[in-house]
């Protein structure tokens, strides 16, 4: 069987988590998360860098910090997790659904001025598969109307737009460390502050709405309750797992490229047989081999394609589901239709990707369907 994902493991995960224990401070904010912090802060270039328990909490501490209250809009792409939404749906706010583009499911910013309103108060995009939305154009917009832009990255460790990191380009970012991603630490994610406004409020956020952070540094005398916020931070055995995946990001990355770059030669003249369109490759932006995706002519084709290979012994999956159709959501959505959410949820077929993947096995299996 060849999983759709498999974790990797470097070897010193249990080493450095061993480490953790004997230093006799395993609750979070010590030696490995400091260590974590510092790296993205210094090699991303982040503001501020807070790690958290996942994604969906860097994504809720994005949306205290913008003060989303109940009434405020919030443009959200409909093609993405239900994580990018529902932070902001917690804080009371209203979500306005924008279309993916036609050619990849990132956010169509072309749509984002005719979203806008008196009620708007942030821009969440997502980086789909680690590849950069049109930032630019939507920094441009948002900033002409006073809007925060929150990048959800979850799925872009290392990549880049232009010059800069994804996650450096917003006013805020969120990243995840799920299993699934290029880093993991099983569960964990990663505040990113851009925004001087935002960095004080971020650590009491993450300190359960306490000064705790200023105590230890010797700003204040004595901390207390001063605003709200939640236990975001992860234990140190999650920072020092993570420390060991970091310690290894380049090979990592170098991997998947090349997994990722065999797919893309490999499967050119079947994907044309078929009337498939391959992932398209970043020209401005960087590709992180986050994933490998094609987009099939019909649900029908791509459902036959999972089934076929799951004859062979491989799993291979389809992705989101459009978010205005959604049981939750779709009472509330406006009612514009969003035909290019919908063709990826019902057309795009993911390929198994992850350190140490056999992709001559899947190309071998795939070319004969």
């Amino acid at each position: 069987m060849i999983p759709f994902n498999k974790p990797y493991f470097t070897g010193k995960e249990t080493k450095y988590i061993e480490d953790a224990v004997k230093r006799g401070m395993i609750s979070g904010n010590g030696y490995y998360t400091k260590k974590c912090q510092t790296y993205f802060q210094e090699s991303f270039g982040f503001k501020k860098a807070l790690l958290t328990t996942s994604c969906t909490d860097a994504l809720e501490m994005c949306a205290m910090l913008a003060n989303i209250k109940p009434g405020d809009e919030v443009i959200v792409p409909s093609y993405t997790f239900v994580s990018t939404a529902l932070a902001f749906v917690r804080q009371g706010a209203n979500i306005v659904f924008a279309d993916s583009k036609t050619d990849n499911p990132n956010i169509d910013e072309t749509q984002l001025e005719t979203l806008i309103t008196n009620k708007t108060k942030a821009i969440v995009v997502v980086h789909y598969a680690g590849v950069a939305c049109n930032m630019d154009t939507i920094m441009a917009i948002a900033n002409a109307h006073s809007i925060l832009v929150i990048e959800d990255a979850a799925q872009a460790i290392c990549s880049r737009y232009k010059e800069k990191y994804l996650g450096a380009i917003g006013h805020m970012a969120a990243f995840s460390f799920h299993e699934t991603k290029n880093i993991i630490s099983g569960e964990g994610g990663l505040l990113a502050i851009n925004d001087d406004r935002f960095i004080n409020r971020a650590e009491i956020i993450w300190e359960k709405g306490t000064n705790r952070a200023e105590f230890f540094r010797g700003e204040v005398n004595k901390y207390g309750w001063v605003d709200t916020g939640s236990s975001f931070l992860p234990s140190e055995i999650i920072a020092a797992f993570l420390w060991a995946q970091i310690e290894n990001i380049d090979n990592i990355q170098k991997k998947r490229l090349q997994l990722w770059h065999y797919y893309n030669n490999a499967l050119v003249n079947w994907a044309h047989a078929h009337d498939i369109k391959l992932m398209p490759e970043p020209e401005k932006e960087t590709n992180n081999a986050h994933m490998f995706y094609v987009v099939c002519k019909s649900m029908a084709q791509r459902d036959a394609i999972i089934e076929y290979l799951k004859s062979k012994n491989i799993l291979s999956v389809f992705h989101y589901l459009s978010l205005h159709k959604s049981q939750f959501y779709k009472n509330k959505h406006d009612g514009r239709a969003l035909p290019n959410s919908d063709k990826f949820s019902e057309r795009l077929l993911r390929l198994p990707m992850f350190y140490g993947l056999d992709a001559k096995k899947v190309v071998d299996n795939i070319i004969l369907f």
